[in-house]
């Protein structure tokens, strides 16, 4: 059974940086592509960022150039560096991966005040 654990989160002014961390467990993390959605009130769920296996990221436009997507394999843990966070990113991050089927993390709340 897969499990991903997400830390990190909160409140930030804009302009600010705040760093998210998914410890996953039971996944073959070294192959798996790790993914960060967020969701904020009223909206659908969307796809932030993305890496692969071998290191290669993604990025939703609004994303691009502000945020930072990496793993440390060693310790099976992915990572979403959030800089110059603006009000219109609050939402509940989830990171997720597909294993047999789509495994999520418990979700943690970034809010941005202006």
């Amino acid at each position: 059974q897969a499990r991903l654990v997400q830390s990190g989160g909160g409140l930030v002014q804009a302009g600010g940086s705040l760093r998210l961390s998914c410890v996953t467990s039971g996944i073959n993390f070294k192959l798996n592509t790790m993914d960060w959605y967020r969701q904020a009130p009223g909206k659908e769920r969307e796809l932030v960022a993305s890496i692969k296996g071998d290191g290669t990221a993604t990025y939703a436009e609004s994303a691009e150039g502000r945020f930072a997507v990496s793993r440390d394999w060693p310790r099976s843990t992915a990572y979403l560096q959030m800089n110059d966070l603006r009000p219109e990113d609050t939402a509940v991050y989830y990171c997720s991966s597909f294993w047999g089927r789509r495994y999520w993390g418990q979700g943690t709340q970034v809010t941005v005040s202006s």
